[in-house]
């Protein structure tokens, strides 16, 4: 049990001893789920800090009107959306459904804010983890005016998922991305083709399919005038 909960994400560097003494200063709940089961609601107060830690469960984030929806896969061991569990909008961005038979823990915020003063390592994870997503944020946002147009895909995606997210799907019409990107239809299919080789798998009109974001991220790693590096390491889990 305490090798499981020592892989989890922001619990990673800790000592066996550190964990013994978090289990029994905090409340764990261990719950599970089967295919299909709605794990978290989209718009549902992130009361909890929730980690995956068996099996697969499946995220999905929609714009207000429904028209755009961009869904990524977590496996086990990870963490869902931890960067909502304080701030000014604390209630979740995604839907999550599990993929399979999975297994979650929970632990309330007061726990975790008890885990965090507990030990620095905690404390460091976390704000390593927040401050990586807030800094990705940004860097997307501005590439948005200025990049290359693969380079403003990879940064929009990059920005609205985590990075262990696996099997990343952009669920909407090609005719509304180009609005979004300000190009016409065929600068688009000519950007996506030439990013095949940096994770875009499929594309049509209904949307966009990732088979890598790792891909996307090593693209601007590899290419300076796509961006450069954009400060996230590309082999770090959440």
């Amino acid at each position: 049990m305490f090798d499981l909960l020592m892989e989890l994400p922001l619990f990673r560097g800790v000592s066996h001893d550190t964990m013994k003494n978090i289990v029994g200063m905090a409340k764990f709940h261990f719950l599970k789920y089967p295919e299909g089961a709605v794990v978290v609601k989209e718009n549902s107060p992130c009361t909890h800090i929730t980690f995956v830690i068996s099996g697969s469960v499946r995220l999905t984030t929609t714009n207000n009107n429904g028209r755009i929806s961009v869904s990524q896969t977590l496996r086990a061991p990870d963490v869902i959306a931890p960067d909502f569990l304080f701030g000014r909008a604390t209630n979740y961005p995604c839907r999550a459904v599990a993929l399979e038979p999975s297994g979650v823990l929970q632990i309330s915020k007061a726990d975790y804010i008890k885990i965090l003063n507990a030990d620095p390592v905690f404390m460091f994870n976390y704000l390593n983890v927040i401050s990586m997503n807030a800094q990705k944020s940004v860097v997307g946002l501005m590439s948005l005016t200025s990049g290359s147009l693969e380079e403003r895909i990879a940064f929009w995606v990059i920005a609205l998922t985590q990075p262990s997210g696996e099997n990343i799907a952009i669920e909407c019409p090609l005719r509304n991305l180009c609005a979004i990107w300000g190009v016409q239809r065929s600068a688009l299919v000519d950007a996506l083709t030439r990013m095949r080789d940096y994770g875009v798998e499929s594309f049509g009109p209904s949307g966009v399919v990732f088979s890598s974001r790792k891909k996307l991220l090593d693209m601007l790693q590899e290419h300076p005038e796509m961006g450069g590096s954009n400060g996230e390491n590309v082999d770090e889990k959440s």
